[in-house]
This record gives structure tokens, C-alpha cells and sequence, in this order.
């Protein structure tokens, strides 16, 4: 029940981030939610230049202290480096309940986005999960109780008005209970609890404190003590979760467990509450509403994953829909749902039939931008001039629904500047779409693979696309408040912004993981012929893994502009795309496969690190692999030593009588050489759902 709710009501991606300079005499403004890392830079503190000591010293302490904090039994470390007035110092904390190799990559890849997010800056601070990393050219070691400079996030969510009284009294019992507890943790400073709580939306609570470890008990209470008794009162009343970054001090709590392992600390839950308990005041209760809008979106509050719920939601969308002839302006749970808290504000999700014929010319020909397995997108414009791209679900093919489904759920779920964000959904009469924000520059393949337009993409564009699919697929797998395996990334299910950032898309196959969960196993696999990796396509075992091989073939045509499917469609081709690029590798001569259009070859020693880390992510063993957070680490730094890859595992396509088009019946067999048999081409098309007999 509990890695339920987790699933059901986590974190709606830190709904609004505040920003909050304590110190200071003005109000804190306000900052757009955005997803984790979150950085704090202090311009006003004065610059570095390129090359100059300072940056140095910058430098050496990102050499020094992942290594440091990792190494040590509080995973904590500070450091100096370099003399006046280019002395820099710095802080590493990294979360109490995370491993070693989690807090190294952590820190190194703050030290990296403290650099690009602060250019230049001589003061920044990154809040990210697991670890908090501030440098400056002031003292900060001095004064362990300096606390200033903070982000505060809440649960976009309400607790109902007749729980909420109750609700903030258990949560702030547990809260302050959790402190005392890290208080008294002489090594960590590190605390996690649970309480019970008699509500059927929200049966449990968790939460976290910590201090930096170099405070004593009494500073490291005194510190939480603060910042609980200020931001308490003034942002999570009513909130099933919220939490307070800070550098000296921090901590969190929700509805759902978001941390490792068993909570430390377990409370008794409250005595029943009495059924005339009285509502909150109508200050606090005042727009305590099922309604929670972020632009025009909605998030879907589901009480259990999976997709058995995904069916119950998407069945209550048509059936509603059928049967409603006007919407209603108000905020109704759906009449199908047999708890009316279950689906909330589902209203402005749903955008009308009509508004989307009109914005697409009726679904015109000249507005279509592409077409996959299940059907085909096209451009539109919403009245108030919004651009969108409405996803439309073939009305003759039942293949793709429970896709759909899964892609609903999903993607009004998950939050990040890597990922396409979805703007509506419309279910009327047989129509299934789905709306996201227009992508001006399409998908990559169409620009990738084209002769002309590939000349757009320099080498400084294709290194921002695998930077932003990097860290895409890292919120996936491991930082987000869901665990989602794609599987089906690549080249066309990345779309590129008018500045060519990417995100991810097509999320109609993904599959949702437990915290604990490291694999699973499927008899319907499902994905696109050549991004597969051997154990999936084989046992069809899948994984984070999964998505990592297919992210290592996707940088591979991205460096050589080639797909990976053209291999095989050309019979006077003799080895496939992996075959290809490991005979370059080994023999040294990479250079002649790099795509002409990048133009510039001055980076070739990045291109090298690229191909290096492209096969890695497509070892034969999953375990070989790295996790995107390795991968991130590996990207953005020039000190991080890369392991030599071994020759991966290349795929061999046996297609007799198979159906070329959906690959119905086709089956794989892996081998470890360069020699290649194919009986039949593979689709041109590259559809998106691959129905394969594993042996």
C-alpha cells in the first residue's frame, strides 16, 4: 500500500519553487517550478575569468571533494583551496541514506553545473538530490549555523479541508520529532521517520532531516528548529508534502516514501479524529480546492499505479465524455470513480473536439508533421495562438490503447526541461489524442538523416542533444518521484525546440519501477528494432539499462549521421552500425565515420569521449553499463577517467517470412562478431511497437 500511494501522489515536481535569501531585507521572489538541480548564484559577489587562479582553485576542489565526501562515514567534506584574494572554499553534503558512488557522481556533477548554470560566478550553491554543494570566495567554513540562501518547494496537492487540521498536526509532530532525531546523530546528523495518519488518500507520512555534520546537537536543532517554525506556518499548511533546501540545514516530508531504506525513527499514529471535527479557518482553507492548475495542465491524482488504473481513468475519460454533452465549469470527480478523491480536476485537462478540428484544419494533410505505429501528429494553433501538436490515435486500429493510457498517465506526471510536456487530452466521440507543446525543429531523425538539413547541427548542437537526452533519461530513472523505464528511445522520439534543446517523447510504452526494483520481465516486448538491447530483445528482460543501450546506439548516429537501420537496408553493407564504429575504434581511425556536416573537427577529442561512452552504454552485459548519472558525470567533466569499452554485441535480424513492416514475427540472435546475415530489410518506416517471439 505504501509504494501505492508513493506512486499515486508524489511530488508534483516541486509545484512552486521559492526562492529565499533570509539574510536579506526584500521580499523573496518567486521562481518558476522547475525540476531539481536548482541553483543559487551570486553575481553580485563578482566574477572570475576563463583560466585565472581562481577557476583553478575552482577546479581543484571539484577534483577533490567527490572523492572526499563519498570516502567518509558522514559522506560530508569541506575544503580550501588556493590564497588570498583567489582562496576558495567549499561544501559537500550529500544525502544520509545514499551510497558512496551516488554521492561522488552527485557532488563532481554539481561542481559541473555550478559551472555552467553560475558561469563565472565566485559564489553558487546547488540543491540537487542526494548532495548540496556550495563554493565561495568567502569563509563558509568559519560559521556552521550560516544558513542563508535557500529554496522552499511544496506539494502542488491539497488535503481535503475536513483533514487538513489534522493532517498538519501529524506531519508537523513528525517533522519535529525527525529533527530531534538527526540532532542526536552524532556521525550524519541524519534523520528519517514515519507516522500513520487515519486518511484513506493519505495513510502514511514520511519525512527527513539533516544538518551538515560539523554542528553540534544543539546548533543542528536549533537550525532545523528555525527554519521548520518559519516556513511551516507560511507555505505547507494544507500540503501533503513539501521540503526546505538549505546548506547548514534541511528537511522534507510527504505523503509517500521518497527516501532509502526503512525510516529511522517510527511514530504511533493519531487517535481516530471525531466526525464533527471542525474545518480548518477560512484564511488557511481558502482555495484548498480539487483544483490544482500549472499553466494549462493538470496532474492526475491516481491511489494505485500501474495500469490496471490506467485502464479505470482512461475507461472514466470515454465513458464521461460519451455521455456528457457540455462540460461543466466546476471541478467534478469523474462519475465512473468509486472514490470520488481518487481523480481530481480532470476538467481542464480535457480540451474539446471541436477547438482541436479547428486548430489542425480539421486534421489537413499539410498540417500533418509525421506518422509512427499508431497514427499520426499534426500541427495546430489554440485560439489564444498557443502552437501544439496533437498526437491522433488511428480509429481503425485498437493496437495502441493501452499505449495511450500509459502515455496519459506518464507524461502528466513527470516534469522536466528534457522531456516534451503535455497540454491536454481530448476522448470525444472515437477520438483518442493526446496535445503537447509544438517542437519547431520536429524530431531528430528528420534533421539528423536529411542531406541538407544536417548541416544545421555543428558539433556544439549535437553535443547540447546528447547532453539534454542525458539528463532526461537521468530524471527518469533516478530522479524524479516516479522510476520510468522508456523503452523506446530514439533518433524520432527525440524532439528539438526552436533552439534545438531536446526532449524526450513517445513515453506510450514505458514502464513504471519500484524504488527497490532493478529489472523486469516481459513476454510482449516491445520498442524499435536496432535500439534494443540483447537481453531484452532475447528473455525479454528490461531495465534502466535497456534505455541506456539505446541511448548508446542513438549517440553513435548521432556522431556519424547514419542510422542504424540503413545497415541493413543496404545489401551492399555488410556489418551493422555497432560492427561499424568498433572496427574504426580499435584500429584508431574514428575520424573517418564522424559525419561530414558537423563541419568544425577541432573537438575530435570530445567526439572520442562521446564514442567512448556511447559503447559503453552498449555493452553485452547490462551490469557493464552505466547508469545515466555516470553517464552525466562522464559528460561533463574533462578529469573523470573513462574505462575502455570491450566489443559489444552486434544483432543479427533473421526475418524469414516475417512481416517486414511490424516485425510480427521476427526473431534475433546475438553474436560478438563483425559479420552480419540479413534475410530481409527492415521496415523503412521504423515503427514504434515491435511485437517479437523471444528464443
Amino acid at each position: 500500500m505504501r509504494n501505492r500511494r508513493r506512486l499515486a501522489l508524489s511530488y508534483n515536481l516541486a509545484a512552486l519553487a521559492l526562492f529565499l535569501e533570509l539574510a536579506l531585507h526584500h521580499a523573496p521572489p518567486l521562481a518558476g517550478a522547475q525540476p531539481l538541480p536548482w541553483q543559487l548564484c551570486n553575481a553580485t559577489s563578482g566574477n572570475y575569468t576563463e583560466g585565472s587562479t581562481f577557476q583553478a582553485n575552482v577546479r581543484a576542489l571539484a577534483k577533490a571533494l567527490p572523492g572526499n565526501a563519498s570516502s567518509s562515514a558522514s559522506l560530508f567534506a569541506t575544503g580550501a583551496a588556493g590564497a588570498a584574494p583567489d582562496k576558495v572554499y567549499a561544501i559537500a553534503l550529500c544525502r544520509g541514506d545514499t551510497n558512496a558512488s551516488s554521492c561522488a557522481a552527485c557532488v563532481a556533477n554539481a561542481f559541473n553545473n555550478a559551472q555552467q548554470l553560475c558561469a563565472l560566478n565566485k559564489r553558487a550553491t546547488m540543491f540537487d538530490d542526494p548532495c548540496i554543494l556550495r563554493y565561495s570566495d568567502q569563509d563558509i567554513l568559519a560559521n556552521v549555523t550560516d544558513n542563508r540562501g535557500m529554496f522552499v518547494a511544496w506539494n502542488y496537492n491539497n488535503v481535503s479541508a475536513a483533514k487538513a487540521q489534522a493532517f498538519d498536526a501529524a506531519s508537523g509532530r513528525l517533522v519535529n520529532a525527525t529533527a530531534d532525531y538527526a540532532a542526536a546523530d552524532s556521525v550524519k546528523r541524519f534523520g528519517t521517520g514515519e507516522v500513520g495518519f487515519d486518511d484513506v488518500t493519505y495513510p502514511r507520512i514520511f519525512s527527513l532531516a539533516q544538518c551538515t555534520p560539523d554542528m553540534s546537537a544543539a546548533e543542528c536543532r536549533s537550525c532545523l528548529g528555525d527554519i521548520i517554525r518559519r516556513m511551516t506556518p507560511r507555505y505547507f499548511v494544507g500540503k501533503p508534502g513539501g521540503r526546505v533546501f538549505g546548506v547548514r540545514c534541511n528537511f522534507r516530508f510527504e505523503s509517500y516514501s521518497f527516501f532509502a531504506g526503512r525510516p529511522l525513527l517510527q511514530l504511533p499514529g493519531p487517535p481516530p479524529p471525531p466526525a464533527n471535527m471542525t474545518p480548518p479557518a477560512p484564511g488557511i482553507s481558502q482555495g484548498r480546492k480539487t483544483t490544482h492548475r500549472t499553466g494549462r495542465v493538470l496532474a492526475i491524482t491516481l491511489p494505485i499505479a500501474g495500469a490496471m488504473l490506467a485502464l479505470v481513468v482512461f475507461a472514466c475519460f470515454c465513458s464521461w465524455t460519451r455521455r456528457t454533452s457540455a462540460r461543466k465549469a466546476s471541478s467534478v470527480p469523474l462519475p465512473c470513480s468509486t472514490n470520488p478523491d481518487d481523480i481530481k480536476s480532470i476538467d481542464s485537462l480535457l480540451l474539446p473536439l471541436p477547438t482541436l478540428q479547428i486548430a489542425t484544419d480539421n486534421f489537413a494533410e499539410k498540417n500533418k508533421l509525421g506518422e509512427g505505429g499508431f497514427g499520426a501528429v499534426y500541427k495546430g494553433v489554440l485560439p489564444e495562438g498557443q502552437e501544439i501538436a496533437v498526437k491522433r490515435l488511428s480509429q481503425s486500429s485498437r493496437q495502441g490503447l493501452e499505449e495511450l493510457k500509459t502515455e496519459l498517465v506518464l507524461v502528466a506526471k513527470l516534469r522536466h526541461k528534457n522531456l516534451v510536456s503535455l497540454v491536454g487530452v481530448c476522448l470525444e466521440e472515437d477520438e483518442k489524442l493526446l496535445v503537447y507543446e509544438y517542437m519547431p525543429n520536429k524530431s531528430l531523425d528528420t534533421i539528423l538523416f536529411d542531406y541538407e538539413k544536417s548541416k544545421d547541427l555543428d558539433w556544439e548542437k549535437r553535443l547540447k542533444i546528447v547532453n539534454g537526452v542525458a539528463r532526461g533519461l537521468q530524471y527518469l530513472h533516478e530522479d524524479s518521484q516516479l522510476r520510468v523505464v522508456h523503452r523506446d528511445l530514439k533518433a524520432s522520439n527525440v524532439l528539438l525546440d526552436f533552439d534545438y534543446n531536446p526532449k524526450i517523447s513517445d513515453f506510450g510504452l514505458a514502464k513504471l519501477f519500484e524504488w527497490e526494483q532493478t529489472q523486469d520481465v516481459t513476454s510482449h516486448i516491445a520498442g524499435t528494432y536496432g535500439y534494443m538491447s540483447p537481453e531484452y530483445a532475447m528473455r525479454g528482460q528490461y531495465s534502466v539499462k535497456s534505455d541506456a543501450f539505446s541511448f548508446g546506439v542513438m549517440i553513435l548516429e548521432i556522431v556519424t549521421g547514419r542510422r542504424n537501420s540503413s545497415f541493413a537496408s543496404n545489401s551492399e553493407q555488410s556489418i551493422d552500425l555497432l560492427s561499424f564504429v568498433w572496427e574504426h575504434w580499435t584500429t584508431g581511425t574514428i575520424e573517418e565515420l564522424l559525419d561530414p556536416a558537423m563541419g568544425d573537427r577541432s573537438a575530435n577529442g570530445q567526439i572520442l569521449k562521446l564514442v567512448n561512452i556511447a559503447l559503453l552504454c552498449v555493452q553485452d552485459n547490462p551490469a557493464d553499463r552505466p547508469m545515466m548519472s555516470a553517464v552525466n558525470v562522464m559528460l561533463g567533466s574533462n578529469t573523470v577517467s573513462i574505462q575502455a569499452p570491450s566489443r559489444p554485441t552486434f544483432c543479427i535480424q533473421d526475418m524469414d517470412g516475417a512481416d517486414t513492416d511490424t516485425f510480427s514475427r521476427g526473431a534475433f540472435r546475438f553474436q560478438s562478431t563483425g559479420t552480419r546475415k540479413t534475410n530481409a530489410a527492415p521496415s523503412p518506416n521504423e515503427v514504434s511497437l515491435t511485437e517479437l517471439e523471444p528464443r
